[in-house]
């Protein structure tokens, strides 16, 4: 029996607490999140919950097999049915395949805040799938 990680803010957490999120696709995928015929959508899909509001996104970087994200949540519908409802699109409209689970972690002050953006945004440089933050076009930075 598959065990589903427990995902709700608890409510002493302020609406609109900044979350570190990983998604990673499932182990057996067979394409990779960054191929070019498949980036921009989920790109699209990111800001698009972004201008509708469904989430606050400040920075997501697309990873081959995973993306991370800096992200806050409205209270209703919260984080975890968000995240489902954005992972279900990707999957029924471009054919993702997404681990069931995720990983999220409240930063809980700015120095975090700011270690972590840095941690994201220098994740394709240690894959050594660029040569700095700058060269890797599937970063995305919303205000």
């Amino acid at each position: 029996m598959k065990s589903s990680l427990f995902h709700k803010t608890p409510g002493w957490v302020p609406i609109g607490a900044p979350f570190h999120v990983r998604l990673r696709v499932d182990r057996e995928t067979p394409s990779l999140l960054t191929d070019v015929m498949l980036a921009p959508h989920i790109m699209e899909a990111a800001r698009c919950y972004h201008a509708d509001r469904r989430w606050w996104l400040k920075l997501m970087v697309l990873m081959p097999d995973h993306v991370h994200m800096i992200v806050s949540f409205p209270g209703e519908p919260g984080m975890s049915r968000t995240i489902a409802s954005w992972k279900a699109y990707l999957a029924k409209s471009h054919g993702v395949r997404w681990q069931s689970n995720y990983f999220d972690h409240r930063l809980r002050h700015d120095d975090e805040y700011v270690e972590k953006a840095h941690y994201l945004r220098m994740n394709p440089v240690r894959a050594r799938l660029c040569q700095s933050p700058e060269d890797w076009k599937w970063t995305l930075e919303c205000s």
